[in-house]
């Protein structure tokens, strides 16, 4: 039986997983939950890497965490994810320059769980494929981005996309934040 992606329109996924958040001592790691953004009223972007300890995932991560005050500044939640474990995420937190100043979380996914209800496992070595996820406050699926493990997504576009979503208008295409949207 081959799993189909979760897409736009469907509810996301229910879910409790443990999350590096810090590297200080006894406050390394917090329970997050798919209820926590909407009992906030916020917007949750999840993006999943396939494994830690590897050369493109790194980048994207440094690259996402460089812009989290744009996805604070849009009242959203954001959140990374992979399939390995919270002690696996905070020896590369502990090990990788980039990654020691995280101000996001790093979702441990041990059990495949989430990215089994996803859709998202790459079949031979069943880790997740690069997947970004723009869930609204109502825990609604309004945007999925699925790149082939080798290939680093752009973290421009998933800001984009999600400027484009909180507008509730018609957007054309490379529309970006201040432009005129279209009145049909």
């Amino acid at each position: 039986m081959k799993n189909h992606i979760i897409s736009v329109g469907s509810e996301f996924p229910e879910f409790k997983k443990l999350a590096v958040v810090s590297l200080e001592k006894d406050n390394e790691f917090y329970e997050i939950s798919s209820n926590d953004h909407r009992e906030a009223g916020k917007w949750l972007v999840m993006f999943w890497w396939p494994k830690d300890f590897t050369f493109v995932c790194p980048t994207e991560i440094a690259e996402f965490n460089k812009k989290v005050e744009d996805f604070e500044d849009r009242d959203t939640v954001l959140i990374g994810a992979s399939t390995d474990s919270e002690f696996v995420h905070l020896a590369w937190r502990k090990n990788h320059d980039d990654l020691r100043g995280l101000k996001f979380p790093m979702l441990a996914d041990t059990s495949k769980s989430l990215a089994e209800e996803l859709g998202i496992l790459e079949a031979n070595e069943k880790v997740a494929y690069r997947v970004t996820y723009i869930v609204d406050p109502q825990g609604i699926v309004r945007w999925v981005s699925v790149n082939d493990l080798s290939v680093g997504r752009n973290v421009n576009e998933v800001i984009r996309v999600l400027d484009a979503l909180q507008t509730d208008e018609l957007c054309p295409c490379n529309w970006t934040k201040g432009e005129a949207t279209i009145n049909a």
